[in-house]
């Protein structure tokens, strides 16, 4: 099967960054399913790993790539929830080979059903962003068990980015959270208002000022998807008593000593750590998966794609890589089909 790995870690700019391959086509067993890979996104950990990972213990190349969307070609024999000819979605496992290939094997517990309402481009964009936006909400900040103090509110930093992107509409079709979102372009701030924020700040601007200003009291929840270190003093003003801090990004170092005095509780999610640990609730993914499909047909959650790049090879996974590195993508970019092979 075709395939785009790399074989040493380094900078998108080595000629060697990613390389078109051929490898065996892989063969379910226990759970997994053998999935037809149709699209691909891109997000940053693609380019994280790429640029710092070596590949697996005994292996010449790494394969990436954590969203994907396509058809059930086989199933292995312990597998129930889905059959040859199924269409579905998912983010995958940081510990296995990516989606960055004709097949991929996948466990079906972190698997669902592909959203009937739009192509398979658009599905690829949704999985590890809906999974962290949700995980975030519902299992981390728990936004459904309202803190005792703090305006009923939201604010998210970084709102025209993968995720952020994902986080303000499942917000809004889920709950009654009211939704602040943060640009800092013109370009941006149309974007998270479109996905349906109530309110846009600007967060290279002092943020608990502005907040302030929309006379909504303390946020209790806040969650920051980037450069959470260059605002740790502003969210520390700007969040009410008792509120509930979540963050994705990785800052090399993280003080929240400023926290204490407010009783702040600050949550990482990490999407992957589910299947990671194997942990007893692994098949929730595969359901908020399945949750996010039907908010899709119904018209409550829309695909995050911004540009669609075909077909899926080397030099075009290069591109998506460049312009995730740049930190000034909105949406989610896609890889979509393979070249066609001639004998």
């Amino acid at each position: 099967m075709r395939a785009i790995a790399y074989r040493q870690p380094g900078p998108i700019d080595r000629a060697d960054a990613l390389i078109d391959v051929e490898l065996p086509r892989p063969i379910p067993t226990g759970r997994d399913i053998l999935v037809a890979v149709r699209a691909i996104s891109v997000n940053p950990v693609d380019a994280k790993v790429r640029a710092g990972a070596a590949p697996f213990d005994g292996r010449d190349e790494r394969v990436l790539g954590w969203d994907a969307a396509g058809v059930v070609e086989a199933v292995g024999p312990e597998a129930t929830r889905f059959k040859v000819g199924d269409e579905v979605f998912y983010a995958g496992d940081l510990m296995r080979d990516g989606s960055n290939a004709e097949y991929q094997l996948v466990d079906e517990r972190i698997v669902g059903h592909r959203p009937r309402s739009i192509g398979f481009a658009e599905a690829a964009a949704l999985p590890l962003t809906a999974i962290t936006a949700w995980e975030t909400l519902f299992d981390r900040l728990k936004v459904d068990d309202q803190p005792a103090s703090g305006a009923r509110a939201i604010l998210i930093i970084g709102g025209a980015g993968g995720v952020g992107s994902a986080t303000i509409p499942i917000a809004r079709a889920r709950t009654d959270l009211t939704v602040i979102a943060t640009a800092s372009r013109a370009e941006t701030e149309s974007w998270v208002r479109d996905l349906g924020a109530h309110h846009v700040i600007d967060h290279s601007q002092p943020m608990a000022p502005q907040i302030a200003a929309l006379g909504l009291g303390a946020p209790a929840f806040v969650f920051s998807t980037t450069h959470t270190d260059r605002h740790l003093t502003d969210i520390a003003e700007l969040i009410a008593p008792q509120g509930r801090f979540a963050l994705i990004d990785d800052p090399a170092s993280l003080d929240i000593v400023d926290f204490k005095r407010k009783a702040v509780s600050v949550h990482w999610e990490l999407m992957f750590t589910r299947s990671l640990f194997n942990t007893p609730d692994v098949g929730e993914q595969g359901r908020l998966l399945d949750a996010v499909a039907e908010l899709v047909d119904v018209g409550r959650v829309r695909t995050t794609a911004t540009d669609t790049l075909s077909p899926i090879n080397a030099a075009n996974l290069i591109e998506a890589h460049r312009r995730i590195e740049s930190t000034t993508t909105r949406g989610k970019i896609v890889l979509e089909g393979w070249e066609a092979q001639h004998d």
